[in-house]
């Protein structure tokens, strides 16, 4: 991790949806490793989010605007002058896309398109990460992982839209920085040691998320008032990780940028091990078994809204190339999750954050990544 000290230290770095459950844990990273940080973001849905808890607003310089509108958007670049630019603003829920697709592909598509514009009229932006989701992929219910040369697709409007994200992003890639002589590169000032990647991260779970759909909140928010959990599909399987995790993958990602845009730019898979991918049913009796107590039973409602049965992704590019690889199996990020909803009624929330990463960290470093 000393790597990423050394990288972040004094850096600007923007992040959007930075009120978010991953973007909160983000920015608590980068102030720990001495990054100055900007957030762009809508406001937090509820007083128990952790950007709230964690007193966020008040340790960096945060904006509320919806990335929709781009003059608003590159007005806050131009002021910033960011160097690093993490994108994760997004409608990131597949059951919330069925019911507004309007604002799921306005936000995911046309707001990643003013993220990217706004990075490439800003001289000073150096890494662009735009964040997706292993949900870009066309998925054929595949035993086999999918990797980054798969093709993309995406049956609900939120997959969609977060591969069409992926086309975007690969579209400036190839027409803004692919080549210093390039006449659009020339006319658009736009300087050639810009690089755009994308990180294509599984199913995260940690402490902090509050949101509706998502299955260790639903968890958490049933065993508190001590019901049995509500599960929809126990028998899907998804790559599940620990939130820290991918952002860890992020955070080396842009270091290795850095020091090789041609050979880092692109898109990457950040997910766990192939023995940790397992079934909702697995994972719920993971949570109920740290959590001490509680049970759960399957929502039998007709008529629900079709979800990916199996989703897995090959990670071989991102432990070879980036040398990057998990660190926590599932049932240790099961366990970290579950201890941050145990501890945060009564301890500092951003403490106990920090004292998570820092866990973390030491783990990575007692490893093979440094």
């Amino acid at each position: 991790m000393q790597a990423l000290i050394d990288f972040y230290k004094n850096k600007k770095v923007l992040v959007t949806g930075h009120t978010g459950f991953k973007g909160s844990w983000l920015t608590i990273w980068l102030k720990q490793l001495g990054a100055e940080v900007t957030g762009i973001a809508l406001e937090p849905k509820t007083d128990r989010d952790l950007f709230i808890l964690a007193g966020l607003a008040d340790k960096i310089k945060d904006y509320r605007q919806d990335i929709r509108d781009l003059d608003k958007v590159k007005t806050i670049f131009e002021k910033e002058s960011p160097e690093i630019v993490f994108h994760l603003a997004a409608q990131a829920l597949v059951m919330p896309s069925y019911e507004d697709p309007v604002l799921t592909f306005g936000t995911n598509v046309m707001g990643t398109v003013n993220i990217l514009e706004a990075c490439r009229h800003t001289s000073s932006v150096k890494q662009i990460i735009i964040v997706t989701t292993d949900k870009v992929y066309e998925n054929k219910e595949s035993l086999k992982g999918y990797s980054e040369t798969d093709p993309l697709g995406g049956h609900d409007p939120y997959s969609a839209s977060k591969a069409a994200a992926e086309i975007i992003t690969q579209s400036y890639r190839l027409s803004f920085t692919h080549s210093p002589t390039h006449p659009l590169t020339q006319s658009s000032n736009h300087p050639f040691s810009q690089s755009i990647s994308t990180a294509r991260a599984g199913n995260v779970i940690g402490g902090g998320d509050w949101s509706d759909y998502r299955l260790v909140p639903d968890c958490v928010r049933s065993l508190e008032i001590g019901e049995p959990v509500i599960v929809r599909n126990p028998g899907s399987v998804r790559p599940w990780q620990h939130v820290l995790e991918p952002l860890a993958g992020y955070l080396l990602l842009a270091v290795k940028m850095a020091e090789d845009p041609r050979k880092y730019s692109g898109a990457w898979n950040f997910g766990p091990e192939f023995a940790d991918i397992i079934s909702v049913e697995e994972l719920v009796n993971l949570i109920v078994r740290h959590w001490g107590e509680g049970g759960w039973i399957v929502d039998n409602t007709d008529h629900k809204p079709h979800e990916t049965a199996v989703l897995k992704l090959d990670i071989s590019k991102s432990k070879q190339i980036l040398g990057w690889r998990p660190v926590l199996n599932v049932d240790e990020a099961a366990g970290l999750t579950v201890e941050w909803y145990k501890k945060y009624p009564r301890q500092d929330v951003y403490k106990l954050c920090a004292g998570q990463i820092k866990q973390y960290s030491d783990k990575w470093n007692s490893g093979n990544l440094k």
